[in-house]
């Protein structure tokens, strides 16, 4: 697909010098190794909070459920039906969740949306696998598909809270 001048690129969404070319840069190969190795499928049977995400742009969807004991997540489960870029985020954060306190997790979600959005440096530690998602800040109409796992578990600790609140 070609564009001319500074208009928008019809596959990305974006405006800017990033061409189909630069694709590659996005869809790489650790970013298709990340989404083999996807893990924690299916639904917990009884889950403390169940929530969804959904991209109206590609269509892809992520069901997550969490359980928390004393503000630290126990177990974890999704239904994962998006893009590369989806599910290596999910895979990610399917491998690292359990265990990770809520505010961690809110901390690396908004490192995340910081990261694609705003040019904010990616994640380290544990979760410096997210950096290869890094490449992504530059086609905007991806970034919705890279965040919906954050948007998914951050509305499950919503719920959460809320319950918590209701029963104190």
């Amino acid at each position: 697909m070609a564009r001319s001048g500074a208009g928008t690129n019809a596959l990305t969404g974006d405006r800017g010098k990033h061409d189909m070319a630069d694709l590659d840069e996005i869809y790489n190969t650790r970013i298709l190794e990340l989404a083999g190795e996807i893990s924690r499928n299916g639904r917990l049977d009884s889950p403390d909070a169940s929530a969804s995400a959904h991209s109206k742009l590609c269509g892809s969807t992520i069901d997550v459920d969490v359980n928390v004991a004393n503000g630290r997540v126990t177990d974890y489960a999704h239904t994962v039906k998006a893009c590369l870029l989806g599910q290596a985020a999910a895979s990610i954060v399917a491998r690292e969740i359990v265990g990770t306190p809520q505010n961690e997790f809110h901390a690396i979600a908004t490192q995340m949306r910081a990261m694609l959005k705003d040019g904010g440096p990616a994640p380290t530690g544990r979760w410096a696998d997210l950096a290869v998602l890094e490449p992504v800040r530059h086609y905007k109409a991806r970034h919705a598909s890279t965040l919906l796992v954050f948007e998914a578990v951050e509305k499950a600790f919503a719920q959460i809270d809320e319950t918590q609140t209701a029963t104190v």
